[in-house]
């Protein structure tokens, strides 16, 4: 029985990496002054154009339990197992809506294979763990390994970003009001990150340059005593040209070619446009920093 992976489209895993591995995808959709959107990384350039014009705050609505039971059940009645990899249950009623899903689809199929992974993160980060769990099924190993393999890179991952403006996060409600002004008047930086499942504060920072040299820091410490990495990528919200001058100062400390990934509009409503950051994996498991925004 061979393994298919599905997953949310906040993972963010380009179209060719979809279509090589067969990763099914759950759409999450955004609606912004009466406009929906794709939540699609490699098409998102009207949304941040109307997000960038607009004074309102996008809402989201999570992939359906019919949605979701649907992409599992056409992998399960093909003879498959189903491993599916999700954004954080803290952070969206997606993995919910997956639990939901497995449960309706084991009653029709009650000899099926379906297991869930909570990827604690999302975006990228998840995008890690859905293309371990990828690799892996690729390889042929069974579900529990496929599983595994997906869990193991939670533990292996770190998502690091700073944003260009605090207003989105304000507007979202991820910050107070008074936290932001006194941010945008002190010029105050977060580096975020996401750690037990939420997004968290890594570092408070002056400004955009030291946002950067503390991310490059945290990667280079994280290389020496993890015992180098795995991987590693520039991210960006509708901020390429950035991502990619942060791509090739990694590369210079990691000494290969750094790729640059689009983040789209579900998580990039609520950060910003602007924003940059990495993503990287350790070959041995990081304890990560914990705390709410």
């Amino acid at each position: 029985v061979s393994v298919k992976v599905i997953s949310d489209s906040t993972s963010y895993l380009q179209k060719a990496v979809r279509d090589e591995f067969d990763i099914g995808i759950a759409p999450v959709r955004v609606l912004l002054d009466g406009v929906e959107y794709a939540d699609d990384a490699e098409d998102c350039e009207p949304f941040f154009r109307a997000l960038e014009a607009s004074s309102a705050m996008p809402t989201t609505s999570q992939p359906t339990v019919g949605e979701l039971a649907a992409l599992m059940e056409q992998h399960v009645a093909a003879g498959h197992d189903v491993a599916g990899v999700f954004i954080s249950d803290k952070l969206s009623g997606t993995f919910g809506a997956a639990r939901l899903a497995r449960e309706m689809v084991l009653e029709k199929y009650p000899k099926a294979g379906i297991e869930l992974v909570d990827s604690e993160s999302n975006s990228t980060e998840l995008g890690l763990a859905v293309l371990a769990a990828a690799r892996a099924a690729a390889e042929g190993v069974d579900l529990a390994a496929a599983v595994a393999a997906a869990r193991a890179m939670v533990e292996r991952s770190r998502l690091l970003f700073v944003p260009s403006t605090l207003e989105y996060l304000r507007r979202g409600g991820r910050i107070g009001g008074a936290m932001a002004l006194v941010g945008s008047i002190l010029r105050i930086r977060p580096i975020l990150t996401a750690a037990d499942g939420v997004t968290s504060v890594f570092a408070r920072v002056r400004t955009m340059e030291r946002a950067i040299a503390t991310m490059l820091a945290t990667l280079s410490a994280d290389l020496s005593a993890k015992g180098g990495l795995t991987y590693v990528s520039a991210l960006h919200i509708h901020a390429p040209a950035s991502a990619h001058a942060l791509a090739e100062r990694v590369a210079r400390i990691t000494g290969a070619p750094v790729p640059v990934v689009p983040v789209g509009p579900a998580i990039g409503a609520h950060v910003g446009p602007g924003a940059i950051g990495i993503t990287y994996a350790t070959v041995e498991p990081m304890r990560k920093s914990r705390g709410r925004v």
